[in-house]
């Protein structure tokens, strides 16, 4: 595809641009239950105009935009006194929760190369539940991750078996507030006193949690401590895009202090060209994100997030006694705020999945994990509040769609019999026999997930990984 000749007019470039949206999900109608969290139309248009303002502005020359050095060092000083940060905590915005992680794991790394020099092998501790950023930040940075198990009732990260996996190489445990899969916060004080006697770095994940929980609390909810109001938490990472109900991609990244926060930094003036110093792993990045954030905070303000946070409990709280009517499907766990998984023991979770994307709604498809089954995953945000009861009455009719036409869950296991057949004698061929057991087209979108799903979730992860990866690599030019 060669770059046109000619430009186009806007009104065609424009019309051309919402052609290309004709497939994509809807996703101002509140049906999204992932990677979406809107909060209606009056924030979102401050926030789009603060956005805009600061589109051409590049937050790497705070010298020639010190707007943004003070819109950034706003943004980070009201996030660190929401989360009990005293005078000495420190932080800067980021891309997203990943960048934000890799920051922390960064810093961590770093500081211990000077402070733990005997960890010849550096590993970081941390449950199943933790969010697959920090295996990507470890992938990236060369260190070892040392898995632990989880409650099977709860689903909240298990401190008996942090500890037990501590050893000399040791740099830094995780947890999170809540679990993305489950909505459930962990033990934070229990694992913070492990990390504190044995001295280790402890890195809370509030990405979704640290904005809504803290909010939650104002607002008279009961939540266990999570942030730095609990010694032994060394870094927090939050997404302002979440629950703070930013444009994307804007997230803030908290040390415990500015000497942990030095070896996150980037500086090299070894080179011809010009001296390049980063806080955060971008160089040249737009200014609007952290102005959507700004506007965001001021927009909204503690009583308007109090005020979206009671709307969205209710509401979330109707989902789940809703859902716990319904005779073929149940919620893992008691979520601690408003995310959830969704599981059956009756009816294979991908169909479902798949009946209720045709019907308009989109869930997040969850592999089974140690105890925890296959299942679907929900966030609610301030768009759902008003389509609880349609949100209801559509699974309800969804269940009844999937045991009408399906064999059950006997459909499901003979596609894993076929895979655990495959996988008795693995060899060259093995590849393809089970990207043609699976329907995988490469290079094309699937128009249904069930029997991918399916079959990918009585793999082995490892397995699971590559043809994830292999796909990956087909679907862009």
């Amino acid at each position: 595809m060669p770059i046109p000749a000619h430009g186009l007019p806007p009104e065609e470039l424009f019309q051309r641009l919402e052609h290309y949206k004709e497939h994509d999900v809807s996703w101002r109608a509140g049906r999204i239950l992932t990677g979406i969290y809107d909060p209606g139309d009056e924030i979102e248009a401050i926030v789009k105009q603060a956005y805009s303002s600061f589109l051409t502005e590049n937050a790497l020359y705070p010298n020639l935009f010190p707007s943004l050095l003070q819109l950034e060092n706003e943004v980070v000083r009201m996030i660190a006194d929401l989360l009990h940060g005293d005078a000495d905590v420190v932080g800067n915005c980021t891309s997203g929760g990943t960048e934000s992680i890799m920051l922390a794991v960064k810093a961590v790394r770093d500081s211990a190369r000077v402070q733990r020099p005997h960890s010849t092998s550096p590993e970081i501790v941390l449950p199943q539940t933790a969010h697959p950023a920090f295996h990507k930040a470890a992938h990236y940075l060369g260190l070892k991750t040392v898995v632990t198990g989880f409650d099977p009732q709860s689903f909240r990260a298990d401190p008996a078996a942090i500890e037990r996996a501590i050893t000399p190489n040791t740099i830094m445990i995780v947890a999170s507030a809540p679990n993305y899969s489950h909505g459930v916060i962990e033990p934070i004080a229990t694992i913070a006193e492990i990390a504190r006697a044995h001295n280790l770095f402890f890195h809370v994940d509030a990405c979704v949690g640290g904005i809504h929980l803290s909010m939650m609390r104002k607002a008279g909810y009961e939540v266990p401590p999570f942030d730095f109001s609990i010694p032994g938490v060394t870094s927090l990472s939050v997404d302002m895009h979440k629950y703070g109900y930013a444009a994307k991609n804007v997230s803030i990244i908290l040390y415990h202090n500015r000497d942990l926060r030095r070896y996150a930094f980037f500086a090299n003036a070894d080179t011809t060209s010009y001296a390049v110093l980063n806080p955060t792993v971008l160089s040249s990045k737009s200014g609007g994100p952290v102005a959507g954030a700004w506007a965001a905070l001021h927009s909204l303000g503690e009583e308007g997030y109090v005020r979206v946070v009671r709307e969205v409990t209710a509401a979330t709280r109707q989902m789940i006694a809703g859902i716990s009517e319904l005779d073929d499907v149940f919620v893992l766990g008691e979520p601690d705020m408003c995310m959830f998984a969704l599981a059956s023991d009756t009816l294979n979770i991908f169909e479902l999945d798949d009946e209720m994307s045709q019907r308009g709604w989109t869930l997040q498809p969850q592999f089974s994990a140690g105890s925890s089954p296959a299942n679907l995953h929900v966030s609610v945000h301030y768009a759902t509040v008003g389509h609880v009861g349609e949100f209801l009455e559509t699974l309800r009719d969804s269940i009844a769609a999937v045991k009408g036409r399906s064999q059950g869950p006997q459909e499901a296991l003979a596609l894993k019999a076929e895979v655990e057949r495959l996988m008795q004698n693995p060899g060259p061929e093995t590849f393809a026999q089970i990207v043609a057991l699976a329907d995988i087209a490469p290079g094309q979108l699937p128009t249904s997930f069930a029997r991918i799903n399916t079959v990918l979730d009585a793999l082995p992860g490892s397995l699971v990984n590559v043809l994830l990866l292999e796909y990956l690599n087909s679907l862009y030019d």
